[in-house]
């Protein structure tokens, strides 16, 4: 179960300095699914696996709510979006530049741990623009 503390005044953990650098005000929810992401290991999550998280963590948080902080920690760059097929989209609290395998069976996103796979052969950015990153995904299937 999911321990709640309050403020005191003391240091914070990991997770809660990263939020509270973010510039977004910390309420409620949004420390606790701040200490569900990043309080371990990188990892990816979606919208529907991290609610679920949070009703096992007994914590009363609206799947809507979970959404809305996902892509606000999106936009505050504490995490990376990566969609999949368009309707799925996972969340990755690691926001380096990195690539990722798809285990379509599983539904899983997994990082490619060798850095140095490169992408050649890129066009150049239409006039105005330019390009902010690359994903790629490798799919990968049972044989």
């Amino acid at each position: 179960m999911l321990r709640h503390k309050r403020s005191t005044g003391n240091a914070a953990g990991p997770a809660q300095e990263k939020l509270a650098k973010s510039g977004l005000r910390p309420t409620r929810q949004r420390r606790v699914l701040a200490e569900l992401l990043f309080s371990g290991p990188d990892r990816h999550v979606t919208a529907e696996g991290l609610h679920q998280e949070t009703m096992a963590a007994g914590a009363a948080i609206s799947l809507a709510t979970v959404y809305n902080t996902l892509n606000q920690f999106t936009a505050a760059n504490l995490l990376r979006e990566v969609a999949i097929e368009g309707a799925k989209t996972y969340f990755d609290t690691n926001t380096a530049d990195h690539f990722h395998f798809y285990l379509e069976r599983e539904g899983t996103l997994v990082d490619v741990k060798n850095p140095d796979v490169r992408v050649e052969g890129l066009p150049a950015a239409p006039q105005g623009k330019r390009i902010s990153r690359v994903d790629v995904i490798i799919r990968l299937s049972d044989r």
